[in-house]
């Protein structure tokens, strides 16, 4: 049956339809503010995946270029694998939406927000959070929700949700914001320097009229929601629990407690294959629960000594930084480059100079047509003691980098006081932790 709901949203009209479009979906919604449309569908198999260790969620965004009224790029002219653009925003989604889920869900789960129209002053990725959301309230997924995201600037000392195309160019920032009814999931977003008490208004501002969405999403669930389904996590016999915990807690506390990571990695490990070894051999039909058991431990230990103890497993207090050490000019023929070490995480920044020509041409449903100044961001295999082949930047290093790339626009030249283009690369070389917070020191001294 066809649904449509409609309610105010920053004096802009926001409409959620249901019944209409993808009915073969477990959840499907078309959400319309102004004139951006994005139809976000959620689905879920009907089994749990055999051997599967963690819960297996996937979303994704889905950039078409007749959204704006473009032909794709390329010989093909057709829409290729995502751009920067669409991974991001795939990114802003799933973060406030994963924490809702129960963990031991082990069915596969997958969350598609398809643009069909963009009005600009009204930004798609908005429309598909809260479009992932209500898909998913009213589907038979089991789900903690609903949740809901805005932007928020500040224009003429004044807070604005929503702000348009306009409002933001004179903004002094630009935050987004998600959250549950009763809690903060997600801050994302920049400024010109802006103080701390601000952007912690900006975020309690944004937070009122996400309980605005949530309480209309809720009225959608209520009417058209289905009955949600049972899943059935596989729990850990308390008789095997108790006994593991009495057998390894100790020494995998011992192990823990230890400055140096790859030590503490590799007597860890040495604890866990024994603890392993031993209990297989009186549960060993139970090698999943065996291993499931371990790793809560694990977390309890390291929660337990970080929240309680009031100290870190390398030793730290908590409002103790490892040591930092910085260099400058280690390569001769780049234009500039750093390298940042704090403890176990390093980044080695370099910075190329070129002229305007060789901007970067911007193919996706944003205004931007080219990146004068482009932060990319490297994680290899080796920077934590892992194989793996390079099969070029993932989610997380396009993330990465785009956080380190907005952490730096603020004090970047203008085309006006500077005309080149500008390249800055980090290349991991170690990480234990902060990577991306590294590299924004790296470039910066780059």
């Amino acid at each position: 049956m066809e649904k449509s709901f409609r309610m105010e949203l920053a004096g802009r009209p926001l409409i959620v339809e249901t019944g209409k479009m993808a009915k073969q979906a477990s959840g499907a919604v078309l959400v319309r503010y102004g004139e951006t449309v994005v139809l976000v569908t959620s689905t879920a198999s009907k089994e749990a995946r055999e051997g599967m260790d963690f819960f297996p969620l996937t979303v994704d965004y889905e950039e078409k270029m007749y959204a704006v009224g473009k032909m794709p790029g390329g010989f093909l002219r057709r829409e290729g694998r995502p751009g920067n653009s669409a991974i991001l925003n795939a990114r802003l989604i799933d973060r406030p939406i994963r924490p809702l889920f129960d963990k031991r869900c082990r069915n596969d789960i997958h969350v598609m927000a398809t643009v069909l129209s963009v009005d600009y002053d009204n930004a798609p990725e908005l429309c598909g959070m809260l479009g992932a959301s209500a898909s998913l309230g009213i589907s038979d997924i089991p789900w903690d929700g609903p949740i809901a995201g805005v932007r928020v600037g500040r224009v003429d000392g004044k807070f604005v949700i929503n702000p348009t195309q306009e409002q933001l160019k004179v903004s002094t920032l630009s935050i987004t914001v998600a959250g549950s009814e009763t809690a903060i999931l997600m801050v994302e977003g920049g400024a010109q320097e802006a103080p701390e008490e601000d952007v912690l208004d900006a975020i309690m501002f944004g937070h009122e009229t996400i309980k605005e969405l949530v309480a209309f999403q809720k009225k959608i669930i209520e009417e058209v929601g289905k009955l949600k389904r049972t899943l059935i996590f596989p729990e850990i016999p308390e008789e095997i629990k108790t006994a593991i915990y009495a057998y390894a807690e100790r020494p995998l506390k011992e192990a823990i407690f230890n400055p140096d990571k790859l030590t503490r990695e590799a007597h860890m490990e040495e604890v866990r294959k024994e603890a392993e070894a031993h209990f297989k051999e009186i549960y060993p039909e139970n090698g999943s629960d065996i291993a499931e058991c371990l790793n809560h431990l694990t977390k309890e230990i390291v929660r337990h000594m970080i929240s309680v103890d009031k100290i870190r497993p390398d030793g730290r207090a908590l409002d103790e930084i490892r040591p930092i050490s910085c260099e400058v000019g280690l390569l001769p023929r780049v234009h500039g480059s750093a390298l940042f070490t704090r403890g176990q995480t390093q980044a080695l920044t370099i910075t190329t100079l070129a002229p305007m020509s060789e901007t970067q041409i911007i193919d996706d449903l944003t205004q931007e047509t080219e990146k004068r100044y482009i932060h990319q961001y490297n994680f290899p295999s080796y920077s934590v003691g892992e194989t793996k082949s390079s099969r070029g930047p993932g989610r997380r290093e396009i993330g990465h980098g785009a956080l380190a790339e907005r952490a730096l626009i603020p004090v970047i030249p203008t085309v006006e006081e500077f005309p080149y283009a500008i390249r800055v690369v980090s290349e991991i070389l170690e990480s234990n932790g902060s990577s991306s917070q590294a590299s924004v020191c790296g470039s910066t001294m780059s």
